[in-house]
C-alpha cells in the first residue's frame, strides 16, 4: 500500500475519532450546563416565593396597623369626650 494513502487513512480516522470524542464532550458539557442551570432558576424561585410571601404578610401587618391606629384614634376621642363631661 502506498505510505500517502496509509498517512491520509491514518489522518481520517484520527480526525473522526478526535471529532467523535469532542460531539460527545459538548454534549456532557450541555447536560451539565442545563443541570446547572434548572438549579439555579429552582433556587431563585425559591427565593421569589419568599420575598412574595414577605410582600404579603407586609401588606397584611400595614392594613392590620391601619385598623388598630383607626382603633386608638376612636378610643382617644371617646377619653376626651368623657373627660370634657367630667370637668
Amino acid at each position: 500500500m502506498d505510505p500517502a494513502l496509509m498517512t491520509l487513512i491514518a489522518g481520517l480516522v484520527s480526525s473522526g475519532v478526535t471529532l467523535y470524542v469532542c460531539i460527545i464532550n459538548n454534549r456532557y458539557q450541555q447536560q451539565k450546563s442545563a443541570a446547572l442551570l434548572e438549579y439555579k432558576f429552582t433556587e431563585l424561585e425559591k427565593k421569589v416565593d419568599k420575598h412574595n410571601n414577605l410582600i404579603d404578610r407586609t401588606y397584611a401587618l400595614e392594613k392590620r396597623m391601619s385598623v388598630a391606629e383607626e382603633k386608638y384614634n376612636v378610643i382617644n376621642y371617646r377619653m376626651d369626650d368623657i373627660e370634657k363631661r367630667g370637668r
